[in-house]
């Protein structure tokens, strides 16, 4: 199947997905007054999305896997910062739980494409006459 959209790609629809729950939590009223790791922990989710976006327009499957593991990452980069979150008490266990495993299961499916990508080889390109 090929994928002629970023949007199809289901890694980015998780990280979609991701970065609405990271919102969320964020908008409460204990975790909202923490501009720091607010800020971080947007930033990181956004990240995980843009970089599967903007990987997508690499032009190659190797320029793609790289923004690839920037986008895992950055998934992981929210797995930590929901421990600070959770630390100051900003979130309950069940909103941890929840989101961080939202954010294992798309490092996960980010992660399987990426092999995917490395054992399906571009085809060469056609030559071209001088």
């Amino acid at each position: 199947m090929k994928i002629a959209r970023f949007e199809d790609i289901e890694g980015w629809q998780l990280a979609r997905q991701l970065t609405r729950e990271v919102y969320a939590l964020t908008k409460l009223e204990s975790f909202s007054r923490d501009f720091g790791l607010l800020d971080q922990i947007r930033r990181a989710a956004g990240s995980t999305m843009h970089n599967i976006a903007e990987g997508f327009d690499g032009g190659s499957n190797a320029e793609f896997v790289k923004f690839l593991r920037y986008a895992q990452r950055s998934c992981t980069e929210v797995k930590s910062q929901l421990y600070v979150a959770i630390d100051q008490s900003y979130i309950s266990q069940e909103q941890f739980d929840k989101t961080d495993q939202l954010a294992s299961a798309t490092h996960a499916k980010i992660g399987g494409f990426i092999r995917y990508l490395i054992n399906n080889p571009e085809p060469p390109k056609p030559k071209t006459k001088n």
